[in-house]
């Protein structure tokens, strides 16, 4: 007995009449891609350029800075309007403290110093002459060394980027930027100081730290940014973030006590 036929399956009719269809539409999606990207790319690694990234980050905190600027000014007139004498009493006190806090604007000569990574941090091959990759990178603690030394060589005022230093301000490594109140920044940092220009230089130059990493900037096989200039007319603006103080509470403890 002859053996029976192969029967075929019934469901290859439809895959014959559906590939050609697919093979349709793929090609009309192509088409339709190729027409909205006009020669672009529809998904950009969106962390393929983090200079652009903190970029478009800090435009964004700059305007809601600039909305929170606009109500701290109505709030302000609002409450010069206001007539109640301890209200005033308290609206002289607290603008004979802005000056220390930051909140006024002080121009005057000082210097600027630039800090920036190595040319040789951006490449793939760290030097071998290089024990730790580390040194050609600006950190954290070397733009707080320069901030340090310019009060002791007794800055009235000092900025990071143009944005005012005050006591709360703080300086926050993210990756390979720098975030300072919350805004962050790719280097080269800016820091400028208002002050007398010789305690300024002399301050600076007596920084242990800062002279180590002096040091690393002439070193040719370091090479990291230090620029110092002297200034004629430096301008710090007014703090313009948050005024609102956070802090910690201590616990009760069990018992009671506390």
């Amino acid at each position: 007995m002859s053996p029976r036929p192969h029967r075929r399956p019934r469901r290859s009719l439809a895959w014959r009449l559906a590939t050609p269809v697919v093979g349709l539409l793929s090609g009309a999606l192509f088409v339709i891609s190729a027409h909205s990207s006009d020669g672009t790319d529809l998904r950009p690694g969106r962390y393929t350029d983090l200079a652009s990234l903190v970029r478009g980050d800090a435009q964004q905190v700059a305007g809601l800075k600039g909305q929170v600027s606009d109500l701290n000014q109505q709030v302000a007139a609002l409450s010069g309007a206001v007539d109640n004498r301890r209200v005033q009493r308290f609206q002289r006190q607290a603008d004979a403290v802005k000056g220390a806090a930051g909140l006024q604007q002080v121009s005057g000569p000082g210097i600027t110093v630039t800090l920036s990574d190595a040319p040789q941090s951006t490449d793939s091959d760290t030097p071998d002459t290089v024990d730790n990759p580390n040194l050609l990178l600006v950190h954290q603690q070397d733009i707080q060394a320069v901030v340090n030394a310019m009060w002791k060589g007794g800055a009235t005022a000092v900025t990071i980027q143009g944005q005012r230093v005050v006591s709360t301000t703080g300086i926050r490594c993210i990756g390979n930027s720098v975030q300072l109140q919350g805004v962050p920044y790719s280097q080269p940092y800016r820091i400028q100081a208002v002050g007398d220009v010789s305690r300024l230089s002399g301050a600076i130059a007596d920084d242990s730290y800062l002279q180590v990493y002096r040091a690393d900037a002439a070193d040719p096989d370091i090479a990291v940014g230090w620029a110092e200039q002297v200034e004629s007319h430096v301008v710090a603006p007014a703090y313009d973030g948050l005024t609102g103080l956070q802090y910690a509470r201590v616990l009760p403890q069990p018992g009671g006590a506390g």
